[in-house]
């Protein structure tokens, strides 16, 4: 007979962490150089007098993970892509968003400049070659650092009929 497994305490093991390390695991290849035409949301088109072809590709970097960590990706239509938004520096606890006239907080927006500039980006998957990922469009400048990819699962990423705050008042559409 087996002995049971004696319980594992690892909240209460283990010290809060004060510092988070993180590396890159590969880069944006993008059209976008300045902010400036650049869509504020991954799903949402640039202005096509400014960038006609959005394209965009990241590459993994090989000494990081291998070809085989994008194994079965293919078959999903979008991924989150989770960078670091390098560029910026500094944040404000209230922020105007673009077309808007009222200042929000932070957190209830989706400004950039944050407390650690990660962004999230869910974007449509065209196809995979080798350590590179082409997407439809992707709202980053070209050279931001990729820190992971996940694939988009509808069944836990789509909330149908979730309220938007502030947006919903103003009829959640962006603006400007």
């Amino acid at each position: 007979m087996a002995r049971p497994i004696p319980p594992k305490f690892y909240t209460e093991d283990a010290a809060f962490p004060t510092r988070l390390e993180l590396s890159p695991i590969g880069i944006v290849r993008a059209p976008h150089n300045e902010r400036h035409g650049t869509p504020r949301q991954a799903s949402l088109a640039a202005d096509p007098t400014l960038r006609p072809d959005e394209r965009a590709t990241i590459e993994l970097f090989a000494h990081v993970v291998g070809a085989d960590a994008l194994a079965d990706l293919a078959g999903f239509e979008y991924v989150w892509v989770l960078s670091w938004l390098h560029l910026n520096h500094g944040f404000r606890d209230k922020v105007t968003a673009p077309g808007e006239t009222v200042a929000r907080g932070l957190f209830a927006t989706r400004a950039p400049h944050r407390p650690n500039p990660i962004g999230l980006s869910a974007a449509r998957l065209v196809g995979i070659d080798g350590h590179r990922v082409h997407l439809e469009r992707i709202d980053l400048l070209d050279g931001t650092p990729i820190l992971d990819l996940k694939p988009y699962v509808p069944y836990a990423d789509c909330f149908p009929g979730a309220r938007a705050g502030w947006l919903d008042e103003r009829g959640g559409a962006p603006r400007g």
